[in-house]
């Protein structure tokens, strides 16, 4: 099989496993094309006989630092970003109803990837913050570096968590330790994401996609149907369950776009420094 190209996201098959790449380095800041590109991709190979697993995995410094949805600031190609200026990067040329529109195409991407039938390991590296921590969380399971950071910072942007986050998170991590991630913004390293059962194997940086595709070999020489069919019933109801719960995180989201905390955390986290929050 010849690599498929759809738009920044590429597909190389080995052996059984198919290399889902996401091509925007150095940080791979997402937009709502993007979740698409990645959507047509797993559906892609959801129905090709040969592929019985999934490494996805990211081009660059970061796996995902967060989204970008100012398309014209983000260079593509190989050259450098704009960082965005928020997780969910409302920016001046876009009302708040764009964004809405915006985050609600990007959702419903966003649960075609859950839905995907085939296992899934993630190669994580750098950064997985805000949607791509939820972006590392489609995931079955996570490949990390010891330079990986995963972080929820949403509030620190005044926001409501996104991206499933709210429904992903716990059932891997517990309630307990989400809810210390949500409430704080907190991030964790690639060592304590291991230790918290977030990441499943800590691999050198140098071998990180090597460890990866060791991982999705070694389910891929199993018997697929057989590991589909026990993969379906341990994630029942998954990606329905992203679909309700990204329509809640939606509307909170849309409620918290409107607030002056919100406007000071974007302020706050472009100029690096503690949001001044007046709870308004």
């Amino acid at each position: 099989m010849t690599d498929l190209k759809y738009g920044d996201v590429s597909v190389r098959m080995d052996g059984h496993v198919a290399l889902v790449e996401i091509h925007r380095p150095p940080h791979n800041y997402f937009d709502a094309q993007l979740i698409q590109d990645l959507a047509e991709a797993f559906e892609a190979m959801d129905i090709d006989h040969d592929c019985r697993a999934i490494v996805l995995a990211s081009e660059g410094k970061s796996f995902c630092a967060g989204a970008n949805f100012n398309a014209a600031r983000a260079k593509r190609g190989g050259k450098e970003q704009t960082p965005p200026q928020s997780t969910q990067d409302a920016t001046a040329a876009e009302t708040n109803d764009e964004v809405a529109s915006t985050t609600s195409r990007l959702y419903q991407n966003a649960v075609r990837l859950f839905a995907c039938s085939k296992p899934v390991v993630a190669a994580i590296q750098g950064a997985a913050i805000g949607g791509g921590f939820g972006l590392a969380l489609v995931a079955d399971f996570r490949v990390v570096s010891p330079d990986a950071r995963f972080g929820a910072n949403f509030v620190k942007l005044g926001i409501h968590p996104g991206f499933g986050l709210t429904y992903t998170l716990p059932r891997v991590v517990g309630i307990q330790k989400a809810s210390l991630m949500f409430y704080t913004g907190r991030r964790i390293t690639g060592e304590e994401a291991v230790t918290w059962g977030l990441g499943d194997v800590l691999a050198a940086p140098d071998r990180l996609r090597e460890e990866a595709i060791k991982l999705a070999t070694e389910i891929a020489e199993c018997a697929p149907l057989a590991v589909q069919s026990t993969r379906a019933t341990m994630r029942r109801g998954v990606a329905d369950a992203v679909r309700a719960q990204t329509d809640h995180e939606h509307a909170e989201q849309s409620l918290l776009f409107e607030t002056e905390d919100h406007r000071e955390g974007v302020r706050a986290v472009r100029e690096r420094r503690p949001g001044r929050f007046n709870g308004r």
